[in-house]
C-alpha cells in the first residue's frame, strides 16, 4: 500500500502551492483574452447585421477596443484620471490584503513557535504590502490644487 509520509509530503505541498498560482494566473490570462476577443467578434458581427439591414452606423456604439495591457478600464470606456483611480484603488486593495496577510503570518508563528524567529517569515508579505500601498499612493491621481482626497 502507497504510503505517505509527512518528511515528503511537506516540502510537496510548499512548492505545489506557487505551481498551482503560476498555472491559475495563465489559466486567468488565457480566459480573458478569449473572452475579450468574443466580445470584439460579437460587436463586428453586430456591426455587419446593421449594414446588411441598412441601419444607420451612427447609432450604434462605438467597437470595443482590445486592451494590450489587460486593462479592463480601457474596455469599460473609462477616461484617464477615472482609470487612474481604478487602478490606485486596485493596489490599494491588493496592499491592504497582502500587509494584512503578513501581520497574521507573522503573529501566527510568534503564537505558535515562541522563542524562535518564524514570525519573520511574515515580513516578507508585509513589506510586499507596503510596498503596494506606496505604488498606490503614487499612481493615484492628484486633483488641481494638490489635493489627494476622493473627488465626487
Amino acid at each position: 500500500m502507497f504510503r505517505i509520509e509527512p518528511d515528503t509530503f511537506i516540502p510537496f505541498l510548499v512548492f505545489s502551492i506557487p505551481i498551482i498560482a503560476i498555472v491559475g494566473g495563465i489559466a486567468v490570462a488565457i480566459v480573458r483574452t478569449l473572452g475579450r476577443q468574443r466580445l470584439v467578434e460579437l460587436a463586428q458581427q453586430e456591426r455587419i447585421a446593421a449594414i446588411q439591414h441598412g441601419m444607420d452606423l451612427t447609432k450604434l456604439p462605438p467597437l470595443p477596443a482590445m486592451a494590450m495591457d489587460n486593462d479592463e478600464a480601457t474596455l469599460l470606456g473609462l477616461s484617464g484620471p477615472d482609470r487612474d483611480r481604478r487602478r490606485a484603488q486596485g493596489l490599494m486593495i491588493g496592499g491592504i490584503v497582502t500587509l494584512s496577510v503578513g501581520i497574521g503570518i507573522g503573529v501566527f508563528l510568534s503564537i505558535i513557535a515562541s522563542g524562535d524567529r518564524a514570525w519573520s517569515v511574515g515580513i516578507i508579505p508585509a513589506t510586499t504590502g507596503i510596498a503596494l500601498l506606496l505604488s498606490a499612493w503614487i499612481v493615484t491621481p492628484r486633483g488641481r490644487g494638490g489635493d489627494s482626497g476622493p473627488r465626487a
